[in-house]
């Protein structure tokens, strides 16, 4: 289930995608930037629709993902 982060508290929205950052040791190019400049990045993403929030039922569980893996993981349930 999609979870628009709109829909979330701000610092809710804050705390999972500092979590997000430092579960996934996210890669960000060859500068290193700090966890505010990479929280802003992802942020940006989010609000352009780029990255989204997902709830899974099954693992209840929250997880930020990449749109495009969302869309590609559908098309292979559909197939």
């Amino acid at each position: 289930m999609l979870i628009p982060y709109q829909d979330l508290d701000t610092d809710t929205l804050q705390n999972l995608v500092e979590y997000f950052i430092l579960r996934e040791g996210t890669d960000y190019g060859e500068q290193e930037l700090s966890l505010d400049e990479k929280t802003d990045k992802v942020l940006r993403q989010l609000k352009l629709g780029d990255i989204v929030i997902i709830y899974s039922e099954l693992s209840e569980s929250v997880t930020l993902i990449h749109r495009d893996q969302l869309l590609q993981q559908q098309n292979l349930i559909d197939e």
